[in-house]
């Protein structure tokens, strides 16, 4: 049997708490279908018996506290709600127990923002994590030790995996499924679920919202510039001499400032209005791409499925339902 500890911190998403437990119940059923023997052993185990979440509209009952798990195999940390900073703190004492059974031999898995607890036991330094792509920043601020996968719906890194945002914890589950059973268990899970079993990128969802929380003045009058004019030609050595910085401190400090240099960032924003347009009007490929500054469709193309996984037309069709 493969024990499974789902956490239930304070904080936790509920949804987060009961879809894994649902996941790992369900297969069990679906193992005893096809005539095999259930696998997995799964309980929730929090720091009190009783978890009381969302200002007490849920109570979440553990089947264990931590003290009473002494060993276990996978560990399933659920999306963290609210201030990411207050919900780690709320949760220190499970932080111990966390690397305590990694170091014992257990896997460690989290789903969404759950990684800024995971994050906060040091596993994860120096190595890669996914989460929620609208807290990209906060987590790379405050983890700076701890590589974001930018677009990554699923990360594993020797035994620690991490999931993108909100419902791609769904794929972290199919692909941990499919690891501790087999691939007809995990596709019959995926159609049960209606989940789809081999998405990979979580770009498509993202939506840029330029960087901004930090102090450096200048280079917030550079973003607003180049947010106002994108559809321009605007160079590098323009925006430095805009606000008289030389240009070699001004890249330095706006990749500091941005974690983009500044040539990434011009993407993000045309990128970004190609999307909005895309969804919203009813103009071709070739329309779009003008009307936010690219000429070459080669480029517009290729920068457009780096930054969101998918073509132009595929994300047009995605999203505009009035085509």
């Amino acid at each position: 049997m493969k024990q499974v500890s789902i956490l239930v911190p304070e904080s936790a998403v509920m949804e987060a708490v009961a879809d894994p437990r649902y996941m790992f119940t369900a297969a069990n059923q679906f193992l005893m279908s096809a005539g095999k023997a259930p696998l997995f052993e799964v309980e929730l185990v929090g720091q009190n018996k009783e978890v009381r979440l969302h200002d007490g509209v849920f109570s979440v009952h553990a089947d264990k506290v931590l003290a009473e798990v002494k060993r276990t195999d996978l560990v399933v940390i659920p999306a963290l709600f609210g201030d990411m900073k207050q919900a780690v703190e709320k949760n220190q004492d499970i932080i111990p127990w966390i690397v305590q059974q990694h170091q014992q031999g257990a896997e460690v898995a989290s789903l969404c923002v759950g990684a800024f607890l995971l994050a906060s036991t040091g596993l994860l330094d120096g190595k890669k994590c996914s989460t929620h792509w609208a807290f990209y920043n906060e987590f790379r601020e405050t983890f700076p030790q701890v590589e974001v996968a930018d677009g990554s719906i699923i990360t594993n890194e020797q035994g620690l995996y991490s999931s993108g945002g909100a419902n791609s914890y769904w794929n972290l589950l199919l692909y941990l499924l499919e690891k501790y059973t087999d691939r007809d268990t995990a596709i019959l899970a995926a159609k049960y679920f209606a989940i789809d079993i081999d998405r990979n990128n979580q770009s498509a969802f993202a939506m840029f919202k330029g960087q901004k929380d930090h102090k450096d003045q200048e280079i917030k009058q550079t973003q607003d510039f180049i947010e106002a004019n994108y559809q321009d030609k605007i160079s590098v050595d323009h925006l430095a001499d805009s606000v008289a910085v030389s240009r070699r401190s001004f890249e330095r400090r706006f990749k500091q400032a941005t974690g983009n240099t500044v040539v990434e960032y011009l993407q993000r924003v045309k990128i970004e209005a190609a999307k909005r347009s895309f969804e919203s009007s009813r103009k071709n490929i070739n329309e779009v791409m003008y009307d936010v500054g690219y000429t070459d469709t080669k480029a517009f193309r290729t920068v457009f499925k780096k930054l969101t996984g998918l073509t132009p037309i595929e994300y047009r069709n995605k999203y505009n339902k009035e085509i």
